[in-house]
């Protein structure tokens, strides 16, 4: 902190500010869900869990749930398999070209979204994927990968230089070094990076929109009931999707930060022979 108690306030009232704007409209919509009038009006209605039960028998909310979760679930494995791959690729060799393999395998989450959904729309219509679910698993890995590579590659760089080359010394081959000494140091990485690419694939709305087709994940089915009419269970349907992606981001913190240095702790007390 700075010496001055002035500029101190100033940063703390900046920082106030920022939350502020951020996560008032968050707040807005937790407080209309449990609202009984139709409208989000002041001052407020009788307290009700109308809009929730609501959600609860229908249908096409449980489908596009049930989508998301299938979607989410896959693109978290896949993207986090790639991710830890290209992380390791970075981490263990020097070639040529490296820096264009790096700039191109993080590339992904630059492009704007709408230029990235007609992009893979077209791909994907040439190979007769789109239009299913299955064309919003594809578009959710190419975006999320570089996202989990970022967070495994963090991770990596904080490992001691000799640790691997140790195993090796000691006769470990480079797979058995892989399994027994790479991968437990990445796991609360690997954890993270996990919780991470489920929350940005959950959230993600535009790419969807252009590939899912019949087969619409949460937030493309929140955009066709507000287009249809306005209905206040928008309020309800938006307060879970921001509680699920903020409990999925809260966990891979979690792992991050505390389970991260508890098992370097473990990892180096093994390699020392403690």
């Amino acid at each position: 902190m700075n010496e001055n108690r002035w500029i101190n306030l100033t940063l703390y009232c900046y920082a106030f500010g920022i939350f502020v704007f951020i996560f008032t409209p968050i707040a807005a919509s937790f407080v209309f869900s449990f609202n009984a009038d139709r409208f989000p009006t002041l001052p407020l209605g009788d307290f009700s869990f109308q809009w929730y039960r609501d959600i609860i028998s229908d249908a096409d909310i449980w489908l596009a749930f049930g989508n998301s979760a299938k979607v989410g679930f896959t693109v978290a494995v896949v993207s986090t398999v790639l991710g830890f791959c290209a992380a390791y690729t970075d981490h263990r060799y020097r070639f040529f070209g490296k820096s264009v393999y790096l700039t191109l395998a993080l590339l992904p989450p630059t492009i704007p979204v709408v230029i990235m959904g007609l992009a893979m729309l077209a791909f994907l219509s040439r190979v007769s994927l789109s239009g299913n679910i299955q064309a919003v698993m594809i578009s959710h890995i190419v975006m999320c990968a570089p996202f989990a590579m970022a967070v495994i590659r963090m991770r990596l760089a904080l490992m001691p230089a000799d640790m691997e080359a140790a195993a090796w010394n000691l006769g470990a081959s480079q797979w058995r070094a892989l399994w027994h000494v790479i991968l437990p140091f990445s796991l609360p990485s690997i954890g993270a990076a996990l919780f991470v690419t489920m929350a940005v694939s959950f959230d993600e709305y535009a790419v969807a929109w252009f590939v899912s087709g019949l087969d619409p994940t949460v937030p493309v089915s929140i955009l066709t009931t507000l287009q249809g009419r306005v209905s206040p269970t928008i309020n309800a349907i938006g307060s879970i999707v921001f509680t699920v992606t903020i409990m999925l981001v809260v966990l891979a913190q979690i792992l991050l930060l505390r389970h991260g240095k508890n098992k370097t702790r473990k990892i180096l007390a093994t390699a020392k022979g403690e």
